[in-house]
């Protein structure tokens, strides 16, 4: 028995040695072969039958590293599974092969597999750089060598030798080195010397291609500044210059101005002018030449009867090193002419001269001689320009310099005048004498507003002290005459209205307007009042200006709950009931208390159970609310308006949905912050006639408070007689502003857009609050009075209405009425408030300040 088991084991290792031994296979595939690609048939190598594979469970058993190949189970063949990346797997090391072990049971028996990963040309050669600069002298020398940096390939073998071109140049080549048996270093040859002042840079571009096919390339551009040699001289414009003078050419005349250029850069184009071989040696004392813009002036008089010719030589020197040099000759004849000119003496001069002086006012006394004799000796005068002074002779040699014309120094402040004088030679000789006449000044201008209406924006609760404008008044006097200090008009106010100088200041030197305390919107709309502006001048000229003062809301109010009106039963059978709500708390929400609501079983989907009624002080975006159900989320019973703030049954009722049902519902505002104030309600599930006999009940208890009611009704119908007012008047003023559209689009345009009146404002209503818009707005004017709801009508970017049936719960965009002027956003909301020629309509507790009308700009003060 043991002999057996003995031999049983020696066939067993046999067998296992020969598998090892002999069962390796080799299988070869290209990198980025595709899932599913055929390696080889793995089960018919190893020797097993068709259907074997897959019952003696042939596969791979994983050795740390995803292999990327798979065993079909049904075929027995070594497939692809996911992408094989050679460099990945395998670096730069060849041959890239995988070894893997495949098992079968049945007897279990282990093979080894061999998978070697070929490389293909899937990588193209890599610069270190896209872009490398080099700087050579302009002064190397053909034959020069400049290293550059080779290019990296991530392929092996052919697909990684590089060779190397460079693009078409006249002045550099390539040479490739080798710095191994299988890396070449590229190096850039100077094959023809540079010269900077032809092309200071050289573009060229490396490109670095692979072995593989197709073959795959990458390029480096160089970029090769060239770098200045002083290897050119200073050249003149001009090899000889020619120059005629007559004798009576005054000392510092421009002789010449001589040129000379350097190609050049840098200090090795700077040129210095030197004056050399005079002849006659005289002329050293004659002419001179500036050394760095080569003007050539005369030093002394000429004398035609001493010297009629001067040669002389110019030197330009550069200052490279060694420095270069150029030369030109210069030719100065001086001719001959009649060398006594008139000569024009100023005796008396009398400046400044007030701008309101007389016609004839004498301002100078001139004296005017001519060495000469005869025809040469005499002298005719004038001056020039001849507004607005004239010469007027009182003797012999002697003028008088008038006033022939009134002065302005605002126009004019200073006359630079000529006094000319011609001999009678041949040819003339002229002489002239400048003056310089000052004109003082008196104060005959006024101030003046650059615009006699400033519109000013300012946000509420602004900080005290903050600037809102600047104003400016010109006065184009100068010293004090032109000094101007500002103050704020304070004209006959009255009418129990604060002054505008309880609110702002101006300073009165700069003319900044201040806020003196922080303006609040809800108190403040427009305030209109006058700066005025004064001169410092004797007397003293003020000028006056119009201040529209505006206060743009802030959301800086909570909404607040009101008080429900007592509700009658409505057709499905469910009446409301509400209790006291708190008002909404200043902050970014409030909570108020609880109201109740009854609801009949059954009631159909859509039907009203209360309103939650709110309102915000605030205008505008800041006063539009929306009405969120909080409290219960998902698909509950009931639902919200989303504008409308009705609380109504979302699908019929059930005895399911229980015996009550408290929601909390969210009223919030559109502004920036928003803020907000919440509701619950507690709505009771009843019966039917239970619902009746509860809306009954409250009926009966609305009865008996009628006394306390009685003001709130009241009140309400006064609102809906004042709407039916505001929706008539809408009308009128609509076919009014379609009317003053048509005419002003063919009348003439004038600087203001409309006469000043008094401005529309905007308020809340009981259903939400309606404002103009800073981004689009509608304006609506009715007439004097203010009621307690006003209407607006209001245009804004409603957001997308909530999902769900209940179209009632979006608010549409009501039809335009009055279109204001287009300019900007913010100021197109405001202009709105100054187009309508009507009296205001503010909310309660508003104010509106307003100055008298404006005087007219100018005059003494």
């Amino acid at each position: 028995m043991g002999e057996r088991c003995c031999a049983a084991v020696r066939v067993l290792v046999l067998q296992a040695a020969w598998a090892l031994a002999g069962g390796q296979v080799r299988y070869s595939v290209p990198e980025e072969a595709k899932a599913g690609t055929v390696v080889g048939r793995l089960a018919q190598d190893l020797g097993l039958e068709a259907g074997e594979a897959e019952a003696r469970r042939l596969r791979l058993v994983a050795q740390g590293r995803r292999a990327s190949v798979e065993v079909s189970g049904a075929s027995g063949a070594l497939l692809v599974s996911s992408r094989l990346d050679r460099e990945e797997l395998c670096g730069k090391s060849a041959p890239c092969a995988l070894r893997l072990e495949v098992l079968v049971e049945r007897p279990l028996r282990v093979f080894h597999v061999q998978l070697e990963v070929t490389d293909i040309n899937d990588n193209a050669p890599i610069f270190p750089a896209a872009r490398k600069n080099l700087s050579i002298a302009e002064s190397s020398l053909p034959g020069s060598r400049f290293p550059l940096e080779g290019a990296s390939d991530a392929d092996i073998g052919a697909n990684a030798q590089l060779s190397y071109t460079l693009s078409p140049s006249e002045h550099f080549s390539l040479d490739l080195q080798k710095s191994n048996e299988r890396n070449l270093v590229p190096d850039l040859v100077l094959t023809k010397s540079l010269d900077r002042e032809a092309v200071p840079v050289h573009r060229l571009v490396l490109t670095a291609s692979d072995g593989g096919r197709p073959s795959l390339t990458g390029t480096m551009e160089l970029l090769i500044s060239v770098l200045d040699a002083n290897d050119n001289a200073p050249q003149f414009n001009q090899s000889v210059y020619k120059v005629k003078l007559p004798e009576s050419a005054e000392v510092g005349t421009l002789v010449a101005r001589v040129n000379a250029t350097d190609a050049d850069e840098g200090i090795n184009s700077e040129v210095t002018f030197t004056a050399t071989s005079f002849i006659p040696a005289s002329g050293r004392d004659v002419i001179s030449v500036n050394p760095n813009t080569g003007e050539i002036q005369l030093t002394a008089a000429l004398d035609f009867e001493e010297v009629s010719i001067f040669d002389f030589r110019i030197e330009a020197r550069d200052k490279g090193t060694p420095p270069l040099s150029g030369h030109c000759s210069v030719e100065l004849e001086v001719l001959d002419v009649n060398d006594n000119a008139p000569e024009v003496w100023v005796t008396s001069l009398s400046v400044p001269v007030p701008e309101d002086a007389s016609v004839g006012t004498v301002v100078a006394l001139l004296s005017v001689s001519d060495r000469d004799s005869g025809a040469n000796g005499r002298v005719r005068c004038w001056v020039w320009p001849a507004s607005p002074f004239g010469l007027e002779a009182t003797f012999a040699g002697s003028y008088s310099l008038v006033l022939r014309e009134a002065l302005d120094r605002e126009r004019v402040s200073e006359y630079e005048v000529e006094v000319r004088a011609e001999d009678g030679g041949a040819p003339a000789l002229r002489g002239r004498r400048g003056l310089r006449v000052a004109v003082s000044d008196v104060n005959d201008n006024a101030p003046a507003f650059a615009q006699a209406v400033y519109t000013v924006l300012a946000r509420e609760n602004n900080a005290a002290g903050a600037e809102l404008a600047r104003l400016w008044a010109r006065d184009p006097d100068e010293a004090g005459n032109g000094r101007v200090s500002y103050s704020v008009w304070e004209g006959g106010v009255g009418g129990g209205w604060r002054p505008a100088s309880s609110y702002v200041s101006v300073d009165a030197e700069s003319g900044r307007l201040w806020a003196l305390q922080p303006l609040d919107y809800e108190e403040l709309q427009v305030l209109q009042f006058e700066v005025r502006a004064v001169d410092a001048g004797e007397p003293p000229l003020c000028g006056n200006a119009t201040v529209q003062l505006f206060v743009l809301d802030e959301n800086d109010n909570a909404p607040a709950l009101l008080p429900p009106a007592g509700s009658a039963p409505e057709a499905g059978g469910v009446a409301g009931e509400a209790g006291s709500a708190a008002a909404a708390a200043a902050g970014s929400g409030s909570v108020s208390g609880t109201l109740w609501a009854w609801a009949a079983w059954g009631a159909p989907a859509g039907q009203v159970v209360a309103k939650i009624r709110a309102v915000d002080a605030d205008s505008g975006y800041n006063a539009w609310l929306r009405y969120e159900l909080w409290e219960p989320r998902g698909k509950g019973p009931f639902r919200v308006g989303l504008y409308s703030g009705e609380v109504s049954t979302a699908r019929a009722l059930e005895e399911a949905d229980g015996p009550r049902q408290r929601l909390l519902i969210v009223v919030r505002d559109h502004g920036e912050p928003a803020r907000s104030a919440t509701a619950t309600l507690s709505v009771s599930l009843v019966e039917a006639a239970e619902a009746a006999l509860a809306a009954a009940a409250g009926s009966s208890s609305s009865r008996s408070a009628a006394g306390a009611e009685l003001g709130a009704g009241a009140a309400s119908a006064a609102t809906n007689v004042w709407l039916v007012v505001a929706i008539c008047a809408v009308s009128s003023l609509f076919l009014l502003a379609v009317v003053l559209y048509g005419a002003s689009r063919w009348a003439p345009r004038a600087a203001v857009l409309s006469g000043p009146g008094p401005t529309t404002l905007v308020c809340a209503s009981e259903v939400g609050s309606w404002s103009y818009s800073q981004r689009h707005s509608r304006s609506l004017c009715v007439a004097d009075g203010a009621g307690k709801s006003d209407l607006m009508v209001f245009s804004p970017n409603f957001p997308p209405p909530p999902p769900g049936p209940a179209a009632k719960d979006t608010q549409p965009e009501p039809s335009a009425l009055l279109d204001t002027v287009s300019g900007t956003a913010l100021l197109a909301s405001t202009l709105s408030l100054s187009l309508c020629p009507f009296s205001l309509i503010s909310q309660p507790g508003s104010a509106i300040s307003r100055a008298p009308p404006s005087r007219p700009e100018g005059g003494g003060c």
